[in-house]
């Protein structure tokens, strides 16, 4: 393969709503450029970017996937997201991965939740921020009112390079407001002489927003009204890789129309990784400015892991400075281990292309490591480097997740385990309390994907259902009790007792046991038995099956036997006078509770609130961002996990929430009586 200079190569990341175009607009790229010689169709299932079976019988992207294209003397790297929110993570961990990100928007659909949700991504983000208006040619589709609308929502104010001819069924091309052309799909052209003040009034406008990002620029324009092709092409190249405007174009994937002129823009006017330095960084752990290039240090980024039965693990690699070789040594300082580079590709959809070598600025994929996960840094053994890593959503939806077939239960774990490296938005545990396997993640679409690679990749048939609640059990007062063990057999008889003073604790100290025995009532050598006989009724609970906390327990008094006590025989004593005095004390459910905040726009507020208090929800406060707010709330768990839909369903999908564990409280009596009254029938 041809080898570029860092300025000649460009990288992309397509992202946006589901149904805005962006697998057929890579499609599209492909085809102009020769890189395939078919064009590729979604709803025919033979495109090069939705290559795995899941995305081809659903019809849409439900993972990231690589691509690249020659332009010209130019090569172009493209990423290609998922637009549905349950795959938001691969949105956020392919930014860091690129310098030039291009929301495709749909011509027709206005402000879209997949495409707010993509813009929200970007807020804090540096890197050149396109806007590239799909679908021209539909009904009604209007690319003034998508710019506005963007602006109206988002704040962002994109700028038109490119101004569409034509509109719907007539539209044949646009003009290159920089250039002064019009680019038809048959070449060049004069400006439409309908057009010719639209282009005026838009060529002005962009002088004028170059100038704003920088004091020479706008000195020259102050001084003669005008800037140079030259300057405005290297201002605009400049403020896009500061991440100071956001400019815009048109096209249509369907037809073909525009494509071909935004690629010659992205060659023209879209930074290159030599744009962007000076790159953020981590030296030491500390923040620090790191110059990316050819001749560098060694640094790299994973964003992704794809999981191929037959080739392993895939580890998809954007390389920021020096340069890898097959057969290198490489460190992964996240971890503190070392690999191996094996072998190097560059990838096209499912298709590769060995490359013995990856170069500042390109991204390929490695294959067959052994440590490497998404968000690694890759550098040269023995280096201070690392990179920030993108924050990752918590999880909004929970399930348990059960082998269908006894016989899987184990495969089921190292199957999981798999999958789920693919998406670091999902997580797998095993919780403690109700010993079951929790799957996590961001909605019910990314759970189920999870289930049916499973099957099919792996063989495994999985099944998923609500979790139990981790409820604890505990006291509300003190109280006393007593107990002996007394059991004669034909030899030897067990005999213990035991008195004890049973206390409830602060809530979160857990549990204190207090040896107050004296004059050798007990021997102290049975005193370890008698804290291991409470210890482990508390593990199992008594009331509900739950874990009991928040308890002290003295042991204060006490008979043994010299033949027939034993430590079995204190421990059995212990857990019977346990349990009888426990039972004494008001014992009561505890719950856990989440602090949950409630991101949603301000005219749903009315809805969402009336159903918080519905969930036994409590509101602790409330913010103004912009058009949103953003609720403080208390939540118990047995609500939130049937909180994702419902929030979508009242917001249209436009409301979402960050969560994390707060404290325990009291269940409420009356929800307290039913957990009891159902463990109780099931252990019967």
């Amino acid at each position: 393969m041809k080898e570029y200079e860092l300025k000649k190569m460009r990288n992309l990341l397509f992202m946006g709503a589901s149904g805005s175009g962006k697998t057929s607009l890579a499609e599209q790229i492909f085809f102009l450029t020769h890189t395939t010689n078919r064009l590729g169709k979604i709803d025919e299932g033979n495109t090069v970017m939705d290559f795995d079976p899941e995305e081809i019988s659903k019809k849409m992207s439900l993972g990231l996937s690589v691509g690249y294209a020659h332009h010209k003397d130019c090569k172009i790297n493209i990423i290609d997201v998922p637009g549905s929110p349950d795959f938001i993570g691969e949105t956020i961990v392919s930014i860091p991965a690129v310098e030039n990100v291009v929301l495709v928007v749909n011509g027709t659909a206005g402000y879209e939740v997949g495409l707010e949700l993509a813009i929200e991504q970007l807020e804090n983000e540096k890197a050149a921020k396109i806007v590239l208006v799909n679908r021209m040619d539909n009904e009604h589709a209007d690319f003034q009112k998508t710019l506005d609308t963007i602006y109206e929502n988002a704040g962002f104010n994109p700028i038109p390079v490119h101004i569409p001819i034509g509109k719907e069924s007539t539209f044949e091309g646009v003009v290159d407001v920089i250039r002064q052309k019009a680019i038809l799909p048959g070449g060049e052209k004069d400006i439409p002489a309908d057009m010719q003040s639209t282009i005026a009034e838009a060529h002005q406008k962009l002088m004028e927003a170059i100038a704003e990002t920088d004091e020479e620029l706008l000195n020259d324009f102050l001084e003669k009204g005008e800037l140079s092709e030259e300057q405005l092409i290297n201002g605009m190249r400049k403020a896009l890789a500061n991440g100071e405007i956001c400019v815009a174009f048109a096209c249509s994937a369907l037809t073909g129309v525009g494509v071909m002129a935004f690629l010659d823009a992205v060659d023209r006017y879209l930074p290159s990784p030599e744009d962007v330095n000076p790159i953020s960084v981590l030296r030491k752990g500390e923040p620090a400015e790191f110059i990316a290039s050819p001749d560098g240090e060694l640094l790299g980024y994973v964003f992704k892991l794809y999981a191929d039965p037959t080739m392993g693990d895939y580890a998809y690699l954007r390389l920021f400075s020096g340069s890898l070789k097959t057969g290198m040594d490489f460190s992964i300082p996240e971890k503190g281990v070392k690999e191996r580079a094996g072998n190097i590709y560059y990838m096209l959809g499912k298709n590769r292309e060995d490359a013995q070598e990856l170069k500042a600025g390109e991204i390929g994929a490695l294959v067959k490591l052994k440590n490497t996960r998404a968000l690694n840094t890759i550098t040269a053994p023995g280096s201070d480097l690392s990179l920030k890593m993108p924050e990752l959503p918590t999880p909004t939806y929970w399930q348990a997740i059960k082998a269908l077939n006894q016989s899987d239960e184990e495969k089921i774990s190292n199957a999981l385990q798999k999958v789920i490296a693919e998406d670091p938005t999902i997580r797998f545990e095993v919780n403690q309390e109700t010993h079951e396997n929790i799957l996590s993640g961001l909605g019910e679409q990314q759970l189920q994907l999870v289930l049916r690679k499973l099957k099919n990749r792996y063989k495994v048939d999985a099944f998923l259902q609500d979790p139990r609640i981790p409820y604890k059990e505990t006291i509300t007062t003190s109280g006393e009790a007593q107990y002996r063990h007394k059991k004669q057999t034909g030899g030897r008889g067990q005999y213990a007792e035991v008195y004890f003073r049973i206390k409830p604790l602060e809530r979160g100290e857990g549990f204190k046991f207090i040896n107050s025995i004296v004059g050798g009532v007990i021997p102290s050598n049975f005193i370890p038995a008698i804290e291991k006989g409470v210890v482990e009724t508390m593990e199992k609970g008594i009331i509900a099956g739950y874990p009991v906390v928040d308890v002290s327990v003295e042991v204060y008094y006490g008979s043994y036997h010299e033949v027939d006590s034993s430590e079995m025989a204190f421990k059995i004593a212990a857990s019977m006078c346990f349990k009888e005095g426990f039972k004494k004390c008001k014992p009561i459910l505890l719950e856990p509770i989440h602090e949950l905040t409630v991101i949603v726009p301000t005219e749903y507020m009315g809805d969402v609130m009336g159903d918080i208090s519905t969930r036994r929800g409590r509101i602790m406060g409330m913010e103004q961002h912009g058009k949103k707010q953003h609720l403080i709330v208390q939540m118990p768990v047995a609500e939130m996990y049937s909180y994702y839909p419902a929030l979508k369903s009242l917001t249209q999908g436009r409301g979402r929430f960050t969560q994390k564990f707060s404290h325990y409280e009291k269940v409420p009596d009356d929800i307290a009586a039913k957990v009891i009254a159902a463990w109780q029938e099931s252990e019967s």
